[in-house]
């Protein structure tokens, strides 16, 4: 297939603007298309798609310190960002997307400065032996985004005072241990710039996709985007009301951690939500839907999850029924 191949930098700095341009790239970009994002938010607490703000943030801590709360259309955990930590976002579509070579392509860029890199496990990039990127992978229709953030001057002292972190993240990894686990790329060479990371970034994907244009946004797409970010800085879309529940369900399991609010009517599933930090975003909708109506038993319930069978976490969550009853 031949591609067309962009790059669009942000001018902004406001989170919920540069979320809002990454949600309108991948729902309509075209096919034949490839696009490089890149952008840097200020004070921004970034959430993933299915995550509860209600239980995952530190409102105060927040509002203290004018922080915004944005929720971004992808899974994964909460991350902080500020101006030393430059975004990325690879959008093409399913027939080109190839997780290890874009993550071999951002490991390029930096070693083309000087700093080795390495690939850990399907999300992580390391340089020392430590966490410098973390990466997230979304979806629309036949087109695939691909975002990473890249640490080069951020305050990591930050997101622990704006997260209420749980007893059971605190357990199995631990504030301390996950801090020595991260660094920025000045702990290694003091000189680096956000602005010679981001060059290096488009050097590399100008050597993987070929030459690129800048994409110009019409009046149209202004438009589009105007609208989508009505939406993405609504109160609403970022936080919401807490739904009112009978049944909490709130473990730690090997894909990240679950919260499943279970509302029942005689005994049955009248209403739920399940919120999650995993990285496939799609099983959340599925389970939800699934189990409306379903008798609250541990039989039934577990009957339902193997009848989708969607992927190995479902799975997991039916194992953890079997051994856990209600």
């Amino acid at each position: 297939m031949t591609t067309r191949t962009y790059i669009y930098i942000s001018k902004t700095y406001d989170g919920y603007r540069n979320l809002s341009y990454d949600r309108f790239f991948l729902d309509n970009l075209q096919k034949d298309c490839v696009l490089l994002y890149l952008y840097v938010n200020e004070n921004a607490v970034i959430i993933g798609k299915n995550q509860n703000a209600w239980k995952e943030c530190n409102f105060s801590a927040i509002e203290r310190d004018d922080v915004q709360i944005v929720r971004r259309h992808t899974g994964g955990g909460a991350v902080y960002h500020d101006r030393g930590n430059l975004n990325f976002s690879l959008i093409m579509n399913e027939e080109l997307f190839d997780i290890p070579s874009q993550m071999k392509m951002i490991c390029d860029a930096l070693r083309n400065l000087g700093i080795e890199a390495e690939i850990s496990g399907r999300n992580d990039i390391l340089a020392n032996g430590r966490k410098i990127s973390g990466n997230a992978f979304g979806y629309r229709n036949h087109m695939r985004a691909h975002h990473g953030t890249l640490l080069i001057n951020t305050d990591l002292d930050r997101l622990p005072q704006y997260l209420n972190v749980s007893e059971k993240k605190i357990r199995s990894k631990g504030i301390d241990s996950v801090r020595s686990r991260v660094c920025n790329l000045t702990d290694i060479d003091k000189g680096i710039t956000v602005e010679a990371v981001r060059d290096a970034v488009i050097r590399s994907f100008e050597e993987r996709y070929g030459t690129y244009e800048e994409y110009v946004t019409s009046a149209e797409e202004l438009a589009q985007i105007e609208n989508i970010y009505k939406e993405q800085s609504s109160w609403q879309h970022n936080i919401g009301d807490s739904p009112a529940f009978d049944y909490l369900f709130d473990e730690k399991l090997s894909f990240g951690e679950i919260q499943m609010l279970f509302s029942l009517k005689n005994g049955y599933i009248q209403n739920m939500h399940v919120y999650s930090d995993s990285l496939d975003t799609g099983f959340v909708e599925i389970v939800e839907s699934a189990l409306l109506g379903t008798r609250f038993n541990n039989a039934d319930i577990m009957a339902k999850l193997e009848e989708i069978a969607y992927n190995d976490d479902v799975m997991e969550i039916v194992e953890y029924f079997r051994k856990n009853p209600l």
